[in-house]
C-alpha cells in the first residue's frame, strides 16, 4: 500500500467516523432502517432476509445532505463570509444549498443544463442563486470562476474525507440497527457513500461483505479498480444521473480499493426494473440509483446473497413525477 492510500485509510478510522456522526447528529437525520417483508422478492433473492436503510428520508432527499453539511462546517471562519459553490447534475446541489442555508451562508450553485427541472427548483427553494451550464468542463470552469473572482468555497460532491467520514454515519447506523448483517449493497457514482459505508461497516464487522453497483454505461469505479487506479471516462451514457461522474478520485479510490469487495454493474433496463421492485414490494417511490442497488441483488449479486441478511442503501427519491412514471414503465417492460 503506497503513502496516498495508507493516509486515506487513516483518516477514515473508525474513531474519526463516530466523532463526525456525533458533530452532526443534531442537523442530520438518523434515517429509518426497516426490513422487507416480500415473498415475491425472497423467492427471487433466495431466502435473502433484505433490509433498508432509508436515506432517502434524509434532508434534501439523499444522503447527499450529509458530505454537503460536513463539508460545509469544515469552511474557516474567515472564508465564511464569501459563501460556497458546487457543481452538480442536481441531488449535490440541493444539498449544498441546503447546507449553506444552515449554517447562514450564501450559495451559488452551477448544475448541467441538462438537470432536471424538478431539482433546479429544489435547489432555489433551498436558496441558491443557480447557474446552468453544458456539463463537464465549462460547468466545472464556472465554479473555478466563482472561487477565483468571489472568494467562494467549493464543495465537491464526493471526494475527501469530511464527505467519507459523514457518510460513515449511515454505515454506523445500519450495524446498529442491524447487528447480524451479512452484506450490504451500495449504488456508486463518485463514490462518496459507499466508501464510507464501506469504511464504517468494515470496520465494525470485517465478515460483511460490501457490494457496489454501476450502471453499465458509467462504469469510473470498476475499470478503477480493475486497472489500478483512478480513470476518467471519455463518455457516459446511462438513466442514472446521480450515478454518472466520468471519473473515480484518488481518496475515494483508496478507501473502496480497501474496504468494498466487489462493484458490479447492471442496465439501465435493469435499474429500472428494480425501482419497479421496490415500488411494488417496498411502497417507495426512488430514483434511479436506489433502482440500481436492488437490480444487484436479484441479478449480479443475487447467488452470493442467498441465505443472508442483506442491508441495502436506498440512497435517494429527487426524482418528478413524469419521469418516475417514464421510468417505472420501461421497468415493467424490461
Amino acid at each position: 500500500m503506497d503513502n496516498e492510500a495508507q493516509s486515506a485509510i487513516a483518516a477514515v478510522d473508525i474513531g474519526r467516523i463516530r466523532q463526525r456522526a456525533a458533530e452532526l447528529a443534531g442537523d442530520v437525520v438518523k434515517t429509518p432502517t426497516v426490513a422487507l417483508r416480500s415473498e415475491t422478492l425472497g423467492d427471487r433473492l433466495s431466502g435473502a432476509r433484505i433490509h433498508l436503510k432509508l436515506e432517502l428520508f434524509q434532508h434534501t432527499g439523499t444522503f447527499k445532505a450529509r458530505g454537503a453539511l460536513s463539508n460545509a462546517r469544515a469552511i474557516a471562519p474567515d472564508r465564511r463570509a464569501a459563501g460556497i459553490t458546487a457543481v452538480s447534475a442536481g441531488n449535490h446541489a440541493i444539498a449544498a444549498a441546503w447546507a449553506a442555508r444552515r449554517l447562514g451562508l450564501s450559495a451559488k450553485v452551477v448544475m448541467q443544463a441538462t438537470a432536471n427541472p424538478y431539482r433546479v427548483a429544489l435547489a432555489k427553494a433551498e436558496g441558491a442563486d443557480v447557474i446552468l451550464k453544458p456539463p463537464g468542463p465549462e460547468s466545472f470552469a464556472e465554479a473555478e470562476r466563482l472561487v477565483r473572482d468571489e472568494g467562494r468555497t467549493f464543495i465537491h460532491p464526493f471526494e475527501g474525507e469530511n464527505v467519507t467520514l459523514a457518510t460513515g454515519g449511515v454505515g454506523l447506523e445500519f450495524v446498529d440497527a442491524v447487528p447480524d448483517l451479512d452484506a450490504v449493497v451500495v449504488a456508486v457514482g463518485g463514490g462518496g457513500l459507499i466508501s464510507g459505508v464501506a469504511a464504517a461497516v468494515k470496520q465494525l464487522k470485517p465478515a460483511c461483505a460490501v457490494y457496489g453497483v454501476e450502471p453499465e454505461g458509467a462504469a469510473s469505479m470498476s475499470r478503477s479498480l480493475a486497472e489500478g487506479r483512478p480513470i476518467t471516462l471519455d463518455k457516459i451514457s446511462t438513466i442514472a444521473d446521480s450515478l454518472a461522474p466520468p471519473m473515480a478520485l484518488p481518496f475515494g479510490f483508496n478507501v473502496i480499493r480497501h474496504y468494498v469487495d466487489d462493484v458490479v454493474l447492471v442496465s439501465d433496463d435493469a435499474i429500472c426494473a428494480g425501482m419497479v421492485l421496490l415500488q411494488e414490494e417496498a411502497k417507495l417511490a426512488v430514483e434511479p440509483a436506489c433502482g440500481a442497488a436492488m437490480a444487484a441483488a436479484v441479478g449480479p449479486l443475487q447467488a452470493r446473497l442467498a441465505g443472508k441478511t442483506v442491508g441495502l442503501v436506498v440512497c435517494g427519491a429527487n426524482i418528478d413525477a413524469r419521469t418516475y412514471t417514464a421510468l417505472l414503465e420501461r421497468g415493467m417492460r424490461a
